[in-house]
């Protein structure tokens, strides 16, 4: 992994503290243009001053620190508790949470699955305080309904054909739209919001975030099955995500500005309403002032999805800092990118990443390692050192697709409800581990 390359901010024309008003031929340059001399020499004093302010907004508001906030989304699959298939949620339970959890819980696109959100929080020991609570919530109403949460983003042999969207104006335009495609989407991830109040810093930062996409999709892999079926893939969620458009890596903008003249085509022409409609693996949340992480899989466990959490918040620090210091992290062709997308999707951590630097592909342990090196400045103010430990634990036991691959080996046996009860059991025992 490479540090970051100084000499891209460097070569701007305009960098900061590159020009010192206190020199005589500056001083003579402003006395001359002073407001008042006359009109010509006013408006070009106006016109200097309104290209400063925008080329300080467009440098990210570098005047002020981001927040970097964190807020967690989860999706969860509902199961009958004894038979431990899919079970379509009763309207008195999503009765229940919504009177418990208020707008931090709503129903999902189809009806065996509940969205969950945390609070804006400050620290990811905060996140894991709100995020404990939301699970436990949905864990304690499901019971009473003799239902059980998993927090996975497959469940290893439903039927998406047998599957009932959500009776919800949103759902039914997307399943018209989508077809076959959005009936498809038995699938739930993880979504990370980062609070950055500047639109400039949002994309310059994503542009160049979207390096980190396969490490944190490989840290979180949990769908190998599909309909009863090993996949061979450590993400199969991703595969299905895909098909819809508007999907994977984000482009390549150049500003704000850019951005929204790319999207406003679509609005413009009436196709989508607004962009919760672009579906990127990372984007500027429209609902938030946040960058959106949305790559990841669902983690089973929670101490592992606050964990991940906890890197993209330092990760999103980390490129802020070296911005501050006139530098920044490269950005590598999305050819590249996606090419070690695809290795996280087909192997998670078990086969290692492309280092584009090194050019040769080193082991995911090792890629950690470099990358919680880079953020330990951030760690330390952000409060999540210890998180970290987290992971490197991941990096020696696995992730959920290989814990579930391994409850399957157990079973010995072809029969597919002993392999489902195996499966499901484990993942209901993760749900609960940490709460």
């Amino acid at each position: 992994m490479r540090t970051a390359n100084a000499s891209v901010c460097r070569n701007r024309s305009t960098p900061i503290g590159e020009t010192n008003f206190s020199e005589p031929s500056v001083r003579r340059r402003v006395r001359a243009g002073r407001p008042g001399r006359d009109p010509f020499c006013r408006l070009l004093h106006r016109a200097k001053a309104w290209l400063w302010w925008r080329w300080l907004k467009g440098r990210g508001n570098l005047l002020n620190t981001p927040s970097f906030t964190i807020g967690i989304e989860e999706e969860y699959l509902l199961v009958d508790a004894e038979a431990l298939t899919l079970a379509e949620a009763p309207d008195a339970f999503m009765d229940a949470l919504q009177k418990d959890l208020q707008e931090h819980v709503s129903p999902e696109y189809l009806q065996c699955q509940v969205e969950v959100g945390t609070r804006v929080c400050a620290t990811a020991d905060e996140a894991r305080d709100d995020l404990r609570r939301l699970r436990s919530t949905v864990a304690r109403r499901a019971a009473e309904f003799n239902l059980a949460p998993i927090a996975v983003s497959c469940h290893p042999s439903a039927e998406w054909n047998k599957q009932h969207h959500t009776d919800k104006e949103r759902y039914n335009d997307l399943r018209v739209e989508m077809a076959a495609m959005a009936r498809r989407l038995l699938i739930c991830g993880m979504h990370v919001h980062v609070g950055i109040d500047d639109d400039a810093l949002r994309v310059d930062l994503m542009a160049q975030l979207c390096y980190f996409l396969p490490h944190l999709l490989a840290m979180s892999t949990s769908s190998p099955f599909w309909q009863g079926q090993d996949t061979g893939l450590a993400s199969y969620r991703l595969g299905v995500f895909d098909n819809l458009p508007r999907t994977g890596l984000p482009p390549h903008f150049g500003s704000f500005g850019e951005y929204e003249r790319t999207t406003g085509v679509l609005i413009k022409a009436g196709l989508i309403e607004d962009t919760s409609k672009v579906w990127w693996d990372l984007r500027p949340s429209c609902r938030f002032p946040t960058l959106e992480t949305r790559i990841c899989d669902m983690s089973p466990r929670l101490d592992h999805a606050i964990a991940i959490a906890a890197l993209v918040q330092a990760v999103t620090r980390m490129l802020w800092r070296l911005r501050q210091q006139n530098m920044r992290w490269r950005v590598y062709d999305r050819f590249l990118i996606s090419e070690n997308r695809w290795r996280a999707q087909r192997y998670g951590i078990t086969e290692g990443l492309i280092d584009y630097g090194k050019g040769e592909v080193v082991p995911c342990a090792q890629l950690l390692d470099e990358l919680v090196d880079l953020v330990t400045p951030d760690l330390a103010v952000l409060g999540s050192t210890r998180q970290m430990d987290v992971l490197r634990e991941i990096m020696l036991t696995g992730t959920s697709a290989t814990r579930q691959r391994a409850v399957r080996a157990e079973v010995n046996s072809d029969d597919a409800d002993a392999i489902n009860r195996a499966v499901v059991g484990h993942l209901i025992e993760e749900y609960h581990a940490d709460l």
